[in-house]
């Protein structure tokens, strides 16, 4: 009953999201009663089962006659990618735990080096491996795009499957490292048990359910990639048919049918292992002290002296001044130049013969190359800095602050049940493909109109990206902040305090928070990266922060962004890649991955500080103590000492 009763309340979650492209384009921005009225007509249709219908190139037909099969041939793309990711990550992370350290230290950089480049980055790489290698020894290797009614798997899985590869082995390693120093291995080393054994036998049980429920962060990434996968290989799978077909019954259903089997799998699970009741913390709470009592701000002092201990890690101090100057320069250039963006239409020669016209290759007055109308690529990337990392930086605080704020209202104010009723519905979230539904919020209000542009101005176009894209994940980083402080509640110190009437305000900003903050950090930049991997997914589809430039007429032009903000130059990625204008989208590409390099390097910089802390090796670093310990010299006994005690005793 509880496994139905949660599902219908992600039916219903679903059902909202659908309405909402309709209702906003039809009701408008800030009509929220147009909204709910079209939610309750919605439901209603949605019961008379005559009325699913797709529509496709003028023929009406059933939604299941004309989506079952797609649906079924991205479940096997997803599938098989999933089976990949998850072998190659568990022999990595087997072949690793038996590595000398410096080794496993290089091939952990080289992974994180990997998770940098975005996976549409994947995609475009194979095809054009796959074209060389035709082109070259006359093999093709696999194929790489659909055409007519004959289906690809293997390229759009391995591609698939790369980052969910990478995750899967980080989260492997990092699990199995700390089960490695726990007392029990090491009763189980002192018994002469070889290290394959211990690793088979104890370390991979005890850290499977963990790693089952970190899955869930990973294929809700794969699910949004899956998205961008089938439009770069032109697959007809179930989510080309939600952008042809934009109704909100269309959309719905197709949801639906994404979400069903993971949240079957994940929640029948969970209530079967969890099915025993749990303790509720709420009966150790001493006080009902008003929120207006609490100390909102008593965070920031912290954080700021945290950020700056941090600063004396080399990786933490260089990925955070990395992005300060990025930023900083971004503004600079564009108040200081009067022209911020060089422009080029045609190039001529001293003959005043034109030798080269817009997309410019790279050369001396553009470094970088143009794109497609003249315009400088090095000037867009500066001046987009400003718009790309800000945003991202904004959204990502949004999350984390708002997060935190209601994650303790969920550990201090819940009792079990109910955080057990939140847990569930939010978990939901994870089986819905993130990038889709961001694309279906966001294009109602962003996509503009040949001649009448939009119905909003561009600080209301920010604003509503930003709150979608907080929203969207607000659920989640509350409920895991939450689960965080209340693991950190079951310690020692934090019982004592409430037995001796700690109040909430003094257990959370004296004992709770200290060492909650630096998890928010790494939160905070998982969600900083998750950002810019959105804004990556949004620009392949048209969608650019602050609106989408549509110009009419027989022959319009491309669309293109307003702010110059890095996704508008990867919307052209397919186009320069495959016909040679490489430099139009490997620089913006580049771009994301330096600013997700450089989040990776804050993040690492706070994980190692952790990991040191908790007792694990850090690149062969040994843990440094607050206090060298000083050798004492050992007392040598002299001649002169025998004498006295000679002397002593004729006396006595």
């Amino acid at each position: 009953m509880k496994l139905v009763f949660y599902y219908i309340l992600g039916l219903l979650g679903i059902m909202a999201i659908s309405v909402a492209p309709q209702a906003v384009r039809e009701r408008g921005l800030y009509n929220f009663i147009g909204y709910f009225e079209e939610i309750i007509r919605f439901i209603y249709a949605f019961m008379d089962i005559d009325s699913w219908s797709y529509s496709y190139k003028g023929y009406t037909v059933h939604f299941m006659e004309m989506l079952w099969e797609p649906y079924l041939y991205s479940l096997q793309v997803l599938g098989g990618a999933l089976a990949i990711g998850l072998l190659l990550a568990f022999v990595l992370t087997v072949i690793t735990v038996f590595l000398p350290r410096w080794l496993s230290s290089s091939l952990k950089k080289l992974l994180n080096m990997l998770e940098t480049v975005p996976d549409l980055l994947f995609a475009f790489l194979l095809q054009l491996l796959i074209v060389y290698i035709f082109q070259k020894f006359g093999f093709e290797l696999m194929q790489f795009t659909e055409l007519g009614e004959e289906k690809i798997y293997l390229a759009p899985m391995i591609t698939l499957s790369v980052i969910p590869m990478i995750s899967f082995f980080r989260i492997l390693l990092l699990i199995t490292e700390e089960e490695l120093i726990k007392p029990h291995i090491e009763f189980a080393q002192s018994k002469g048990m070889s290290k394959g054994r211990i690793l088979f036998s104890h370390v991979l049980k005890n850290i499977s359910p963990s790693f089952f429920y970190h899955g869930k962060i990973i294929i809700w990434g794969m699910l949004s990639s899956l998205f961008v996968i089938e439009t770069i290989f032109n697959m007809r799978g179930i989510t080309y048919y939600i952008v042809q077909d934009f109704r909100p019954m269309v959309i719905a259903i197709s949801l639906m049918l994404i979400f069903t089997p993971f949240f079957v799998l994940y929640q029948g699970v969970y209530l079967w292992v969890n099915g025993g009741s749990m303790e509720d913390e709420t009966k150790y709470k001493k006080d009902k002290k008003k929120w207006t009592e609490w100390k909102i701000w008593g965070w920031l002092g912290t954080l700021r002296r945290l950020w700056w201990q941090h600063m004396h890690n080399p990786k933490f101090a260089v990925g955070c001044s990395a992005l300060i100057i990025m930023i900083l320069y971004s503004f600079g250039h564009s108040i200081l130049k009067e022209k911020p963006i060089k422009f080029i239409q045609f190039m001529q020669n001293e003959e005043g013969r034109i030798i080269s016209a817009p997309p410019h290759k790279p050369f001396g007055e553009m470094i970088l190359g143009s794109d497609i109308y003249g315009y400088s690529i090095l000037d867009q990337l500066i001046v987009g800095a400003k718009y790309t990392l800000v945003f991202a930086l904004v959204v990502a605080l949004l999350r984390v602050v708002g997060g935190f704020y209601l994650g303790v209202v969920y550990h201090f104010y819940l009792k079990e049940n109910k955080k057990n009723w939140l847990n569930r519905m939010v978990d939901s979230i994870h089986f819905l493909p993130l990038s889709l539904i961001a694309y279906l919020l966001l294009r109602p209000v962003l996509w503009g109109l040949p001649v009448l542009g939009w119905d909003n101005s561009m600080f209301e176009r920010l604003m509503y990206e930003a709150i979608i894209l907080t929203i969207l994940v607000l659920p989640l980083t509350t409920v895991l902040i939450g689960n965080e402080l209340k693991l950190i509640g079951r310690k020692d110190f934090v019982l004592s305090a409430k037995l001796l009437g700690g109040s909430n305000k003094h257990l959370l900003w004296t004992h709770l928070f200290p060492h909650l903050a630096p998890r928010l950090f790494i939160i905070f930049g998982n969600q900083f990266i998750q950002t810019l991997l959105i804004l990556v997914h949004m620009g392949l589809f048209h969608l650019f922060l602050g609106g989408t430039i549509i110009t009419g007429g027989d022959m319009p032009d491309p669309p293109k962004s307003g702010t110059f903000e890095w996704a508008g130059l990867i919307s052209s990625a397919r186009y320069s890649l495959m016909t040679g204008k490489y430099w139009i989208a490997v620089a913006p590409l580049v771009a994301f991955m330096l600013a997700i390099i450089a989040m990776q390097l804050i993040v690492q910089g706070v994980k190692e500080i952790q990991q040191q802390k908790v007792g694990v090796l850090v690149d062969n670093t040994p843990i440094q103590t607050k206090h060298k310990l000083v050798k004492k010299k050992t007392y040598q006994p002299v001649l002169e000492d025998f004498q006295f005690t000679q002397q002593h005793n004729l006396k006595g």
